[in-house]
């Protein structure tokens, strides 16, 4: 991370993995899985909450949930128009992740206690070694950029074969259905620009399908190969840092958020509305929003379209002033010098005595 040439800085409590991984492989997994272990214990524990407040007397999409719907969307808990018919898969699915949660959480512990910080400090030929990186060897961090891609494909291949055989939920006809991918390139071409109006399952499954195959193929570019050619000043040499990927990484997060959040704010194939509520109206005050038009919710009631398309939305904007802000400093700027051009500025409007 930016240390502005001290190379002996030290990090308070509150900079967390900045003091904790920096220049420690070995700590950086450990952070992975632990973070890992957080999201399924997350995942599992909202599933359980909102199963206890489930209604089925109610709408779905009136009851302010967001983890049940996208079960439902994947067909999990036997849903017919809307209503859960076997919550017990449901609860099936909650445990798996707290018990998934604990198996990351130790191993999280394992790598934070019990192995080494660094994967340099393996044995050359040995399997830690070949993941073991430096910020400033563009060829090694291609190689374990290569076997992200690979890892995300083969979410997309998987979500694509459970639409295939398993089905996921078409409100077309307000139950599960196989869904078969419809790989057409031109088609996928062209949703580039009006992917929000998408009104296919077949069209999405087709969009992953496609994803599943580029990334693998890019996955397996990056590991079996070197940078093109020499890493020079004009291919951002003098940005490649830890600072500088966590600041691509936040830029990344930043679009799928506000992809998401626009997506959820007014698709009704992949956000039905009787799993969601209805689609949003976009607001403008000091900030844009987005509000419920359903005029039969009660009270301060939302629906769950609501929560996620707000929240992503939200959560997106931070992402995108931390990609700011990191990108920033790996390009060497001191923020430090705002502080001190605002001690200038006082001691210039201060009069003398």
């Amino acid at each position: 991370m930016q240390t502005y040439g001290n190379p002996n800085v030290s990090y308070a409590w509150y900079a967390a993995n900045a003091g904790a991984v920096t220049n420690k492989s070995g700590r950086f997994i450990s952070s992975h899985i632990s973070h890992t272990g957080l999201i399924c214990f997350g995942a599992g524990a909202n599933t359980l909450f909102e199963l206890a407040r489930y209604n089925p007397s109610l709408p779905l999409g009136e009851q302010g949930m967001v983890v049940l719907p996208h079960l439902a969307g994947l067909g999990i808990g036997g849903i017919e128009n809307g209503v859960f018919t076997d919550t017990y898969q449901l609860m099936v699915v909650a445990v798996l992740h707290l018990v998934f949660s604990a198996v990351y959480g130790g191993g999280g512990m394992l790598h934070a206690f019990r192995y080494k910080e660094k994967l340099e400090d393996y044995p050359q030929d040995s399997r830690p070694q070949k993941f073991a990186f430096d910020w400033n060897d563009p060829n090694k961090l291609t190689f374990i950029l290569g076997h992200h891609l690979i890892f995300l494909a083969l979410g997309n291949i998987q979500f694509v074969e459970w639409a295939q055989y398993h089905g996921i939920y078409d409100p077309a006809i307000g139950a599960v259905r196989q869904v078969q991918y419809n790989l057409d390139l031109g088609m996928i071409w062209n949703h580039q620009v009006d992917f929000l109006s998408i009104s296919s399952l077949e069209d999405v499954m087709g969009g992953h399908a496609f994803l599943a195959f580029f990334m693998s193929a890019g996955g397996l570019f990056h590991i079996f190969t070197k940078q093109y050619g020499e890493y020079t000043e004009f291919k951002g040499k003098g940005l490649l840092s830890a600072e500088f990927v966590l600041s691509t990484s936040l830029a990344g997060a930043a679009y799928t958020s506000f992809v998401a959040a626009f997506w959820c704010a007014t698709n009704t194939t992949i956000y039905p509305t009787d799993l969601y509520g209805d689609i949003l109206q976009f607001k403008l005050n000091i900030a844009p929003y987005w509000i419920d038009t359903d005029s039969s919710l009660v009270g301060d009631a939302h629906t769950g379209r609501a929560w996620l398309t707000n929240v992503h939305y939200y959560i997106g904007f931070v992402y995108l002033q931390g990609h700011f802000w990191h990108g920033l400093r790996a390009m060497g700027f001191d923020f430090r010098s705002i502080g001190k051009l605002f001690d200038n500025l006082e001691e210039v409007e201060t009069p003398l005595n």
